[in-house]
């Protein structure tokens, strides 16, 4: 008989729901940078999205090649979160500034609803990042307190309202 070892499935990033996401947010966020090229918004809007395009097509790579898998001295995950939420913050601002253009400049409108929707994304990429840190703990090991409220008891047989039941 053999002594063959299962080898282990890895789902490619380009088939994982975060590899999904992650090129969601880079095509709403190229497309956001487009429009306000074309509609010649003011240069933060530009730089912003396009340094935005240029962090995201960084975390792409970085998953397509693994090399998070070969560089574990950095705790991937939890960079990966701060930049979902500093690209939401940012891109807030910019939808924001650049949806108050609607009536004056409509395609500058478009842009700030693309950067809008891209923070959406962000949130739900840093959902799925979320996820996988709590399920890294929990194949760790580590436990997370779970508290319970005040107001039950975690034992309502011995509790002050327990009542005693006929024999």
């Amino acid at each position: 008989m053999d002594n063959v070892q299962p080898k282990i499935k890895h789902r490619p990033f380009c088939f994982s729901v975060k590899g999904h996401v992650k090129m969601l947010r880079l095509a709403l966020t190229v497309t956001s940078m487009t429009f306000f090229i074309i509609a010649q918004a003011p240069e933060p809007y530009i730089v912003i999205t396009g340094f935005e395009v240029t962090v995201i097509l960084f975390f792409i790579l970085l998953y397509i090649l693994r090399l998070d898998r070969l560089m574990k001295w950095l705790f991937w995950p939890l960079l990966d979160l701060t930049n979902s939420i500093i690209t939401a913050v940012f891109l807030s601002v910019v939808a924001i500034l650049a949806m108050q253009e609607k009536k004056r400049r409509h395609l500058l409108y478009v842009g700030g609803s693309l950067c809008l929707t891209a923070v959406i994304v962000c949130c739900i990429d840093a959902f799925v990042v979320t996820k996988k840190m709590t399920n890294l703990k929990r194949f760790l090991g580590v436990e997370v307190e779970r508290k319970l409220s005040p107001a039950k008891n975690a034992y309502p047989e011995t509790g002050p309202d327990a009542r005693q039941r006929p024999a």
